[in-house]
């Protein structure tokens, strides 16, 4: 099953590699700033930037790092990422394909690792996190960000079925409860959370994902159709553009 969905996520995202490498959604943010700051702070011998997509948060550690592993399943985005890194003149960023769940590095191989928008795409995220913390030094800083579910059922289900209709690669955008319960069990201290609203226009977030059509009149029909208290939750605008709840933890390798 899990090589299924594997497969599935590299169809999905490997034709649309240059989109989430030139996303304004996915290239700026304050939590890169931020990422970029804790980076600087611990100057990494060898970080990790685990689920790459298009590189954004490979990019922001390197200038601070001296080597930085980015790894993904998707060779084509990982072929991107080479390119975009080679072109801002990034020559200490390698890349790797691997899935997040069986990680090919040795115990301890890296002392600061940064994972962004790539969670959720996960076939077993409780596998991913011990792996995660298995790759990893003692001690060592370890910052995921992500969109999360507010995790009342109305509003999840809603959030839930609005990802899986766009992208059939989704598997679940976690609560925040359930983001640091799994850290706690894949032996991560949290050290610092931060959480805020993104808003995804519509139009733009399923072309990047080039959406099939019926989809996307599926898509606009749930958001009109949806209950007040999600139109309310989600701020669902006229043409189905809407705002997501997102988190960034700042977590520490027990």
């Amino acid at each position: 099953m899990q090589t299924v969905h594997n497969k599935n996520v590299q169809n999905q995202f490997g034709p649309r590699a240059n989109a989430y490498v030139t996303s304004a959604v996915h290239s700026q943010g304050q939590d890169l700033v931020d990422l970029a700051e804790l980076a600087r702070k611990h100057a990494p011998q060898h970080a990790i930037d685990l689920g790459c997509g298009g590189g954004h948060v490979a990019y922001t550690m390197a200038p601070h790092a001296a080597r930085v592993t980015a790894a993904d399943l998707s060779a084509d985005m990982l072929a991107a990422v080479a390119a975009t890194a080679k072109s801002k003149g990034l020559d200490n960023i390698e890349t790797v394909r691997t899935p997040a769940e069986k990680l090919p590095f040795a115990d301890a191989a890296f002392d600061f690792l940064g994972c962004r928008y790539s969670a959720h795409h996960w076939q077993d995220i409780e596998a991913g996190l011990r792996e995660a913390r298995r790759v990893l030094k003692t001690g060592s800083t370890a910052v995921f960000i992500d969109c999360y579910s507010p995790g009342r059922p109305l509003l999840d289900t809603h959030l839930q079925a609005l990802e899986l209709l766009r992208d059939t690669s989704h598997v679940r955008d976690y609560s925040f409860s359930e983001w640091t319960n799994m850290l706690f069990h894949a032996g991560f201290g949290i050290s610092t959370v931060r959480t805020w609203r993104l808003r995804m226009q519509f139009e733009v977030w399923t072309e990047r994902m080039a959406t099939p059509p019926h989809y996307v009149q599926a898509l606009l029909a749930l958001q009109a159709g949806a209950p007040a208290e999600v139109k309310a939750h989600f701020e669902i605008e006229p043409d189905g553009s809407f705002f997501l709840d997102m988190l960034m933890v700042e977590a520490v390798a027990k």
